[in-house]
């Protein structure tokens, strides 16, 4: 027996999407997305559970074949064969096909998908690589999610247990198209909500004894340094800590120290006015203390005799404590001016509810407790399990301060979209133990302006201080311009969060998202795609002494890129060693790359819409970028409240910039921009004009040879349509080779009459005699691959 079902004209499928026999049951959700449920009761189903929510999706076409000894279902994607009566290994098969139809792989009941892996629950003293969760992501073109154990989620919104054991499993079967597959799983378990802007700026924490007195002085040091901030975090000694013996922890608490802050509102409403969100650090695992200033109200809430004093038990499985634990303990404080909570750690893994893991359901509630009155919700907490990127945002935990630590975290935050977890926290810098080292930290807060998330931590070790000011002064100059391009880079990042919202693309993702096919987007865990216009490859080595840069091995995909600190062009389709200095971390732009950035020469704290932008526009092909702009708080955006703004660059054929008018509720930002435009990679023109109106006049620039760089600045309406061109159109500059190996040789630790005789090599030689002649030199090896990319960057 065969039957061909169909979708009818109007999209509705002619038959259900599932087929049940008997203990079987399989929905079909995509052409490449199964659920296969088996369960000996035949007690299957619908309600949403922790990890998935969504099941109504589009029909599909399928095939069906039928026999008293088994079952056929194939899609565009996916043939499944169940065997009625067969062992376990042979009881249920399905083989893969590719987007042309191509058989590329199978799978077995018995079989364990091997994946790209996925994230952990916490760095929590990690030094170095730790062991990773599985994702849904992997290079057999399968992957397999067991929701078997999963509680369900009820109308109300309580979780109830299942009736029966069995096995509930989603079968992915999207080959190498992982993008798409990490879409799916969006639709299944829930799209990334939109994080507020504030999230995209620097965050201040600090685990430190402040007094009201000194966290003012701290925050106005900042303004003093031009540091904006957007995020003033304070650890966990604003409540009361210190606990006579026997009476519990000081780790728990959500009382005020009134000796270090004697009237929180005002701290909290100042740190306001200084365009700061606030969040507050929480331990609930010891429950309610009796010195709690809200002991008593929670307590007679929940029944207790008030006069036994005994402590209340934290449960957050308990519809009733889970009532009042918001109520009584965290609403004050947000009437105050807490703006969201920091829950952390010490909650253990067992709740009231077997098998439910209590950090999943304080992310749960309080993810949705913070969410009110049309406010972006926002907690900082640790992964709790599959689903968890819809509670935004990930603290990584306390890790340990080292190198290996650093070299971990570019590729743990990266491999994390392939369970669609794609806002990590980490504590920039380390957190605890380790040693002083200027250089380390200079490259954590290279890696913090381009991670998800921009948080500076430290232990509560005196030494352990992290402010740019305590540094050396060439460590504290770097750090600095670091965090002001971190601020500077929330018009891009925030337009980015968007993108990842309802497309369902992370900012950081490995390089196999967009390359599946090349072997080497597989062998390089430290680089990655942020965003859609770059590739950054976070230095994590020290430098090398002698020649005072240090080394960070990368892939270039083909096409043309473009290193945004040192203006480096690039033909990819390669491996190849990058040599920075101290101050210099690989970003490389693609060609045709249009970067918008906050231009405000004030840096100013918060994130609001300013009315000074900067472009970062890379030579070499055609790109276009739609800036993505909202009220940045609110969920009125769902409501049609944002404006975009398109900028495009024809550089093959016309020669020219457009940035057209703005569209949307224009009231979201300033009626006039400022723009300032860095055209980078290009040969210098003779002349540039800016068209508006039908009026073409010329506009004045600087440029910059080395980096090839042409820098232009303009006003105009944000409804205007402007056109910004190149007399004689737009060439690709080059890399002045002889200015930057003498840059090179000029610091490197060698005799002088050594740097004379390479000089003189590679400025009257070909770069391919060039190097052999430094060969015969036996020149140090690492100074020989510095020269190397430079004689070679630009070959084809």
């Amino acid at each position: 027996m065969k039957k061909i079902y169909r979708i009818d004209a109007e999209g509705r499928a002619l038959e259900e999407n599932i087929v049940h026999r008997g203990k079987l049951r399989i929905t079909l959700l995509t052409p490449a997305l199964f659920r296969i449920e088996y369960n000996r009761e035949e007690d299957f189903v619908d309600a949403p559970t922790q990890a998935v929510w969504f099941r109504k999706f589009p029909a599909v076409d399928y095939c069906l074949e039928e026999s008293e000894e088994s079952l056929f279902l194939e899609t565009a994607r996916i043939c499944l064969k169940y065997n009625k009566d067969s062992k376990a290994e042979d009881f249920l098969t399905i083989r893969i096909k590719d987007e042309a139809g191509r058989y590329i792989g199978s799978w077995k009941w018995t079989d364990k998908a091997l994946t790209l892996k996925g994230t952990a629950r916490t760095l929590d003293e990690a030094d170095g690589a730790i062991t990773l969760e599985e994702g849904i992501i992997s290079r057999q073109g399968y992957s397999v999610l067991d929701d078997s154990t999963s509680y369900l989620i009820k109308e109300s919104g309580e979780l109830t247990g299942r009736k029966s054991i069995g096995k509930d499993i989603y079968f992915f079967g999207y080959g190498h198209a992982y993008q798409e597959c990490l879409k799916d799983f969006f639709r299944l378990t829930g799209k990334p909500p939109m994080l507020p802007r504030f999230a995209f700026g620097n965050w201040w924490s600090r685990y430190h004894k402040y007094t009201e007195e000194e966290y003012k002085a701290l925050i106005e040091r900042f303004e003093e340094n031009e540091i904006p901030l957007s995020v003033a975090v304070i650890d966990m000694d604003w409540h009361i800590t210190e606990i006579a013996s026997g009476e519990g922890s000081g780790w728990t608490g959500y009382t005020w120290n009134r000796e270090l802050f004697p009237e929180p509102e005002r701290l909290l409403t100042w740190l306001h006015e200084k365009k700061l969100q606030v969040s507050l650090n929480v331990h609930p695992a010891e429950g309610v203390l009796p010195y709690e200033e809200a002991y008593d109200e929670m307590a007679g809430a929940l029944g207790m005799d008030t006069k036994r004093r005994e402590p209340i038990d934290f449960n957050i499985s308990d519809p009733e404590f889970l009532e009042a634990y918001f109520q009584y303990l965290h609403a004050p404080n947000e009437v105050m001016g807490v703006d969201f909570w920091w829950v952390d750690w010490q909650q253990g893994e067992k709740s009231g509810l077997p098998g439910v893991d209590p950090l999943w359901l304080l992310n749960h509630y309080h993810y949705l407790d913070n969410g009110k009155e049309n406010k972006r919700a926002l907690i900082l907490s640790r992964y709790g399990g599959v689903g968890s990127h819809r509670y935004p945002v990930g603290f990584s935990g306390d890790s340990i301060i080292s190198w290996e630590t650093l070299k971990f975290q570019p590729y743990f935050t990266a491999t994390a979209a392939n369970i669609g977890y794609g806002w990590w926290s980490h504590d920039i810098g380390g957190h605890m133990l380790g040693a002083y080292d200027e250089e380390l930290q200079i490259r954590w807060v290279q890696f913090g302006a381009f991670s998800p998330i921009c948080r500076i931590h430290s232990s509560a070790s005196p030494f352990n201080h992290k402010e740019p000011w305590n540094y050396s002064l060439e460590t504290n100059m770097i750090i600095t311009k670091y965090l002001r391009l971190r601020h500077q880079l929330i018009p891009y990042l925030y337009t980015m969060n968007k993108v990842f919202s309802s497309e369902g693309i992370p900012l950081l993702r490995p390089l196999y998202y967009e390359y599946p096919e090349k072997e080497e987007a597989y062998r390089m865990p430290n680089e990655y795609l942020f965003g859609t216009q770059m590739i950054c490859i976070p230095v994590t080595e020290p430098v090398i002494d002698a020649i005072r840069v240090a080394k960070a091995n990368a892939w270039i995909p083909e096409g043309t890129y473009i290193d945004w600190f040192t203006g480096m062009i690039y033909r990819g389709g390669r491996r190849i060693d990058l040599y920075r200095g101290i101050g210099e971390m690989p970003v490389l732009l693609k060609a045709g790359a249009i970067v918008p950035l906050n231009g405000d020469e004030k840096r100013r704290n918060g994130a609001d819409n300013r009315d000074l932008l900067e472009l970062i526009v890379a030579a070499g092909a055609d790109g276009e970028f739609e800036l993505y702009e909202d009220d940045g708080i609110s969920l009125l955006f769902e409501k049609g409240e944002y404006v975009t703004t398109q900028f495009e660059l024809d550089y093959r054929n016309a020669g020219e910039l457009r940035i057209h008018g703005a569209n949307g509720d224009l009231k979201l930002i300033p009626e006039r921009r400022k723009y300032r435009i860095r055209f980078l990679g290009f040969e210098k023109p003779e002349t540039i004009w800016v068209k508006r109106d039908g009026t073409l006049a010329e506009l004045s620039f600087y440029y910059e040879a080395i980096r090839n760089e042409a820098v232009l600045e303009l006003e105009a309406g944000v409804d205007e349509e402007i056109s910004i061109s190149f007399q004689g159109g737009m060439r690709l500059g080059n890399n002045k080779v002889p200015e930057r190996c003498f840059l090179l040789l000029d610091k490197a630790k060698i005799e002088y009459t050594e740097k004379e005789k390479i000089y003189n090599i590679i400025t009257k030689n070909t770069c391919g005699r060039a190097l052999t002649g430094l060969l015969s030199l036996n020149i140090n090896a690492e100074l020989y691959g510095a020269i190397h990319e430079l004689l070679l960057a630009e070959e084809e």
